[in-house]
């Protein structure tokens, strides 16, 4: 191979290294590091002291949480075995490029559909809340998404 050839090689090596260290750094930072979302009485207390609920909104909202965060959590845990099976096909001795481009694809499909049940989830919620209600709400996404973005996590920010 020419010299050149090899240094390409070496570069794309070096690159798929750093982006699989990092996405198993989030990954254990996300498994250890993140606090669970509690159901019980102090999120139901939060919500209806932050939203102004009623005790059958804040009933709702209870239900509907633990119903996607069961199923949200599925999604992910199946996105989480398809990058292992990604990282195995990156190590074999010839990596089948195709067979990584199509895993690649699945992982984008996997990620497409949680982003569409988060949205779901949201609307879903939507329609429980009063207009006030419904501004609060998408305040604190807002917030969310903001601190997200600046690296930093939970709901801090301006609309608080």
């Amino acid at each position: 191979m020419k010299n050149s050839t090899l240094k390409f090689l070496l570069l794309v090596s070096v690159i798929l290294n750093i982006a699989i260290l990092a996405t198993l750094g989030y990954s254990y930072y996300q498994h250890t590091c993140r606090q669970p979302v509690p159901f019980g009485p102090a999120r139901r207390a939060f919500l209806m002291k932050e939203l102004s609920l009623t005790p059958e909104q804040a009933d709702l909202l209870m239900n509907n949480q633990q119903v996607f965060h069961a199923k949200i959590t599925a999604m992910k845990q199946q996105l989480f075995q398809k990058r292992l099976q990604l990282l195995n096909l990156m190590q074999a001795a010839q990596p089948d490029t195709q067979k990584i481009e199509q895993s690649i694809e699945a992982m984008g499909d996997m990620q497409e559909n949680i982003e569409k049940a988060v949205v779901s989830h949201i609307m879903e919620v939507k329609t429980i809340l009063n207009t006030d209600q419904q501004k609060k709400f998408f305040g604190f996404i807002e917030n969310i998404i903001t601190k997200r973005q600046d690296g930093r996590r939970g709901p801090h920010g301006p609309h608080r």
